[in-house]
């Protein structure tokens, strides 16, 4: 890559860049302190009860912040709100807290609770300073991991309620420090075929096999990739494959995931994925039961708000750049997986930046457990605290630039027309 690619933009650093930095500095023992408690202590989607009291109380500690527990009738949700009194934009950061089971923190949901809580207070801190107009909210979301909890929120009207403008988030990982973070748009189904038993050996002909329709289904779908679009991604397991060997299976069920660059691949997509399924039962005379379970639109990151990101992350020390060729950053910057503050993003404009922490020994990525003990090091909380101090800088801008919050609902606008359009 050339060196180009990485030049600052601007000859002066962003005019709050040093309040912004002294602000996160200066609770970074506190901010230590929590991300390590969230990271030791890893609980469930919809069950972190403990990082919820741990949040919310030092939230309250903190002077100007008006502290909801338990929001929206969501037992681990949360709600913090900086007021200026004044009006002007509503900034708002996303705190995710649940873990993985098994392997805890491995998508280090705790350094993402921990950026958004210190970009928070650091904006409201800057807003105190310098008498600025406008609003921040905090919003603590529950299981992101297939859980959606920032739909529930979504859906219940949160953000709404509170005026929010902009949503702002980040993420870790090994590879790349990206603002331009794009996502896939995903679904998650069960699927169950219903038989009937039968001896195997003595009356096969009595039965109708469910394991055989799953089978016929699973090995279509395998069939079906051949002829997949980059960007598509089918995946599944059998969880239930019958009683015992000797007998034609009356029950069968399995656990699968679609995923695709644009809700309407995914939609065109999950067409033929599902007619897999329907081919199963129509073979062997099955039937065929699907039940959604959760699904996550792509996130769709703004390219304005993108920009704030990366003139304050380029001027943080020690130097780590993103490219300012947003070509190249939304290139880098793509990513297979999937997370509900895609919602988010179809809502309002959103930036989802991702940011790289040493590898563990094995130097494996996100969803293993190599990259939970990376999640848990120093080094790694360093790293986000530094993306805490440049998303608090992207809310600065909007909150201080004349005309930014306008040019970001534009762009924000084409980015949507220009999905429904695909």
């Amino acid at each position: 890559m050339d060196e180009e690619d990485f030049v600052i933009v601007g000859r002066d650093s962003p005019r709050y860049l040093s309040d912004i930095n002294n602000v996160v500095e200066e609770a970074s023992d506190e901010l230590w302190t929590i991300n390590k408690h969230i990271h030791d202590n890893p609980e469930l989607g919809y069950e972190e009860h403990d990082a919820h009291a741990l949040l919310t109380k030092f939230m309250k500690s903190k002077g100007g912040w008006e502290v909801t527990a338990s929001a929206y009738g969501i037992e681990t949700a949360w709600i913090a709100v900086y007021d200026s009194g004044k009006k002007g934009p509503v900034v708002s950061f996303n705190a995710e807290m649940d873990a993985l089971p098994e392997i805890g923190h491995a998508c280090g949901h705790n350094l993402i609770a921990t950026a958004s809580l210190a970009a928070g207070l650091a904006t409201a801190e800057i807003m105190k300073q310098h008498s600025l107009k406008g609003k921040v909210v905090l919003f603590g979301t529950p299981a992101e991991e297939g859980g959606g909890g920032k739909i529930r929120l979504l859906k219940a009207g949160a953000y709404k309620d509170h005026g929010v403008d902009i949503s702002l988030i980040s993420h870790p990982g090994i590879s790349h420090d990206s603002a331009l973070v794009r996502t896939t748009a995903y679904t998650r189904f069960e699927v169950e075929y219903f038989g009937r038993a039968a001896q195997a050996a003595n009356s096969p002909w009595m039965g109708i096999n469910a394991l055989d329709a799953l089978v016929m289904a699973y090995n279509g779908l395998s069939v079906l990739r051949q002829q997949t679009m980059l960007g598509d991604i089918i995946q599944g397991h059998i969880t239930n494959g019958g009683l015992a060997p000797n007998i034609i299976h009356a029950y069968a069920a399995g656990t699968f995931i679609t995923r695709a660059n644009t809700a309407s691949r995914l939609e065109e997509l999950q067409r033929k994925v599902d007619a897999c399924f329907r081919a199963g039962a129509e073979a062997t005379g099955a039937r065929l039961k699907m039940t959604p379970v959760q699904s996550y639109a792509n996130h769709v990151p703004n390219r304005v708000l993108g920009a704030s990101y990366v003139r304050y992350w380029n001027w943080l020390d020690p130097p780590r750049r993103i490219p300012t060729d947003q070509e190249v950053d939304a290139i880098q910057g793509r990513s297979n997986a999937s997370t509900d503050q895609g919602d988010i993003s179809h809502a309002m404009p959103s930036v989802s930046a991702s940011f790289a922490i040493p590898p563990g020994p094995e130097k494996n990525g996100p969803h293993s457990p190599d990259f939970e003990k990376a999640s848990g090091t120093r080094e790694a909380f360093e790293r986000c605290l530094r993306t805490g101090k440049a998303l608090a800088g992207t809310a600065v801008d909007v909150l201080t630039t004349p005309g930014l919050l306008a040019e970001v609902k534009e762009q924000w606008k084409k980015d949507m027309d220009a999905s429904s359009e695909k």
